[in-house]
């Protein structure tokens, strides 16, 4: 649930919205996504666990990126050019090892909505091209999804720390607002020495 708008953005809506709810969290409205972030208003009642933020569920984000990449790669190779069985059986095996490694970057809670989502290929089977095709593509897109949460919530604690710093000017009394690094000390200021 999202508040009504303590303040007005200063920034142009093409790049995006950004807002404070009544609830102190903060929340951006971009063409393409909308996040919230902050704490959450009462604490989630399963398990009896507070909502984490997504960048705290990535514990190794160069890992998951890397891995991630690779996968995107693995895809396009997929998709151009016909494979043999040695080679269906090699992406089967690359596509299992990416999911345990992945696994270990990632908190519980994103593990297991990767083990939910990703069914594992039969050792003794060996996957064909449209097969593989669809479970590195699922990979791909859960991968671009979780990216695209880290980003929003990333912007939307920039836009948190826009705002506290902008309350903070705004506390000073005038004339202690915190100078530009070009202006000239005013009249009767002391200088560097005493």
């Amino acid at each position: 649930m999202i508040a009504t708008m303590s303040e007005q953005p200063e920034e142009p809506s093409t790049r995006g919205i950004a807002g404070t709810t009544d609830d102190g969290r903060v929340y951006v409205v971009t063409p393409t996504s909308m996040a919230v972030e902050g704490p959450p208003p009462v604490e989630v009642e399963d398990a009896g666990q507070d909502q984490k933020s997504v960048t705290e569920m990535v514990a190794q984000p160069d890992k998951v990126m890397r891995i991630g990449n690779m996968i995107r790669q693995l895809l396009e190779e997929v998709k151009s050019a016909p494979l043999d069985e040695a080679s269906r059986q090699r992406l089967r095996d690359i596509h299992s090892a990416s999911i345990a490694e992945l696994k270990q970057g990632l908190a519980p809670e994103l593990v297991a909505e990767l083990e939910r989502i990703s069914l594992p290929f039969g050792e003794d089977v060996t996957p064909t091209d449209a097969e593989l095709r669809i479970a590195q593509a699922q990979l791909v897109g859960w991968l671009e999804g979780l990216f695209h949460g880290i980003q929003t919530a990333l912007f939307a604690q920039q836009m948190a720390a826009r705002a506290q710093l902008e309350q903070m000017r705004r506390a000073l009394p005038m004339g202690q607002a915190h100078p530009g690094p070009d202006a000239a000390p005013p009249p009767g200021a002391g200088g560097m020495y005493l």
